[in-house]
């Protein structure tokens, strides 16, 4: 199809060809060849690629004049990738940072998904891979060989505080507040309050699109209306909620119940209050604000933490209708009042306050996310969390059986083992045989 039956072009170099039908002899378009030989490719096997232009005419002509020659076929999905990983080019999680930057939608999820599709994750599960083969290596050979006084007693010491230091580095990994995933499958930012407080508004005015039906009657939201943004290059899944209020009518009080429980899930809440129902005194005005405050609250939620900084945001709606010194009354008071939720000052209608806001709630996103390029490499599967916590456990049954039984503690570390492996996808016994002999000589 590029003219080069007679031979193949030199390795890694760019040819630029005129790609032909192979039965028709058409032109189909004109572009570079490149050509891979094992095992200097993707997937470790011979490749060739075609760099064609992008018009579905022309693809489509490419891949049909592919598929008509004898011994081709399309790849199944994810069949390259797969190919790679079986000749040992990526490990699992490389091959899960791959799909997550192929669908990374900002630049914070392209950030973590290419650090982890560099391997920083797999290779921080290979050294405790390292450390745990090494640890079952030892307590083998203790088992195997103590008797024949080929193995120094000290080993199982030097095994116990390898697994100390291990789990005292799992714990402060799996310590991460799930910032990895949350960023990976966006912050979920659920807007609540009282009906006719402008949530509706909020969200139009933040996606700038009318996502949400607004009208002046009372309970027009029933149902969960979702939209995806990108908020200073962190994933934001934004859900506007009915209001909450108690109602006698069926479809609104789902549509409340519904409300309740987003907001439980959610992982950053934003109050809105219409700021014509506060009373004009500055301090009752924040009284009602925490009695609100504590309305909106899930009710699992302790009441010390009514008012967690990291959860909840408080935007005081309306304010254009608002006298300026009132205003800026309410404004001293609750910056004066200690433990209350940021505060924020907007009108949907004015756009007031809006650039003020879209600040806090980047800071706020951000620190529940993380920062992707600093730091230890983050959790971004809740697969990796599973097995992870299997492994911890694993390694407390080495611990408990130290003393009573060591092939059950034995099993612990293969236990740990292989649910580490299972993150990565390579584990091999031979592996655990390799140490043995190497580090203790036996078998000479």
């Amino acid at each position: 199809m590029a003219g080069l039956s007679r031979s193949l072009p030199p390795p890694r170099t760019a040819l630029l060809r005129s790609i032909t039908d192979s039965q028709s002899k058409e032109v189909l378009d004109r572009g570079l060849v490149f050509w891979f030989p094992a095992p200097h490719s993707f997937t470790g096997e011979d490749s060739v690629e075609f760099h064609i232009h992008g018009g579905p005419a022309v693809i489509t002509a490419v891949l049909q004049a592919l598929g008509s020659v004898p011994g081709m076929r399309p790849a199944e999905a994810g069949e390259f990738t797969r190919r790679a990983f079986q000749a040992g080019k990526l490990d699992l999680t490389e091959v899960e940072g791959l799909g997550d930057l192929i669908h990374a939608e900002t630049e914070a999820q392209r950030r973590q998904a290419l650090r982890q599709m560099s391997g920083e994750l797999g290779h921080l599960y290979q050294d405790w891979t390292h450390k745990l083969k090494r640890c079952l290596a030892h307590v083998e050979a203790f088992i195997d060989f103590s008797e024949d006084e080929l193995i120094e007693d000290g080993v199982l010491n030097q095994v116990d505080r390898w697994v100390c230091d291990l789990q005292a580095e799992m714990e402060q990994h799996l310590k991460d507040e799930r910032r990895g995933e949350r960023l990976r499958s966006g912050v979920q930012v659920v807007i609540a309050g009282a009906t006719n407080a402008g949530k509706s508004s909020l969200l139009n005015t933040l996606c700038q699109r009318p996502a949400a039906i607004v009208s002046p009657i009372a309970g027009t939201t029933r149902d969960i209306v979702e939209t995806a943004l990108d908020i200073g290059g962190f994933p934001v899944l934004l859900s506007d909620t009915a209001g909450l209020r108690e109602s006698q009518d069926l479809v609104e009080r789902e549509g409340v119940r519904r409300a309740r429980e987003r907001v439980e899930q959610a992982d950053l809440t934003l109050v809105v209050v219409d700021c014509a129902h506060l009373p004009s005194d500055a301090q009752q005005a924040a009284a009602f604000l925490q009695e609100h405050l504590r309305s909106v609250l899930p009710t699992q939620e302790q009441p010390e933490t009514v008012f967690a900084a990291d959860r909840f945001l408080l935007l005081l709606n309306k304010t254009d209708l608002l006298p300026e010194e009132q205003r800026q009354k309410l404004d001293r008071e609750l910056r004066r009042v200690s433990g209350f939720p940021p505060v924020c000052l907007i009108s949907c209608h004015t756009n007031e306050g809006l650039q003020d806001f879209l600040t806090v709630l980047h800071s706020s996103v951000k620190t529940l996310c993380g920062d992707p390029l600093s730091g230890a490499p983050t959790l971004t599967q809740a697969r990796h969390r599973a097995h992870l916590q299997q492994c911890f456990a694993a390694l407390a049954q080495y611990q408990r059986y130290r003393d009573i039984d060591l092939a059950l503690a034995a099993e612990g570390v293969r236990l740990a083992l292989t649910s580490l492996g299972r993150i990565t996808g390579r584990v091999g016994a031979e592996e655990i045989l390799d140490i043995i002999f190497k580090d203790f000589c036996i078998g000479k």
